[in-house]
């Protein structure tokens, strides 16, 4: 079986900036894989949303993946990636460390265009999903 795809915040964004619409592309992803999310993506893409109707179908879709629960344990282990990884000199934004926590306890294929997910150890992040 295949492995879920997480949907990284910085995918949605490109996608949109190049007039393409994600939705239609994940629509075809769906049909051989699970998609996922978790509360970073949501609120990184959701705020930078202008349009209310894009927005409520980016929320409809949401509804529908697999919500990666990103409560208490994943912030902990978020702490312990960001202080492992500050100390081998390799500083990442946070937001990004918790959404690789994430796909880690999912099992995900991160979906990114972030060069950032290529320097956490584990993670297995792409631009393209075949």
């Amino acid at each position: 079986m295949s492995r879920p795809i997480l949907v990284d915040s910085s995918w949605y964004i490109t996608k949109m900036r190049n007039g393409e619409d994600p939705l239609a592309l994940l629509r075809v992803l769906a049909q051989s894989r699970d998609l996922a999310t978790c509360g970073a993506v949501k609120a990184e893409v959701g705020r930078g949303m202008r349009n209310e109707k894009a927005l409520k179908q980016l929320e409809a879709l949401w509804s529908c993946m697999l919500y990666i629960d990103d409560g208490y344990k994943r912030w902990e282990a978020t702490m312990a990636l960001a202080w492992t990884l500050d100390r081998e000199g390799v500083v990442l934004p946070l937001t990004d460390l918790h959404i690789a926590v994430c796909a880690m306890h999912a099992g995900a294929v991160v979906l990114t265009y972030d060069q950032h997910f290529q320097r956490i150890p584990g993670i297995d992040a792409t631009d393209r999903i075949f």
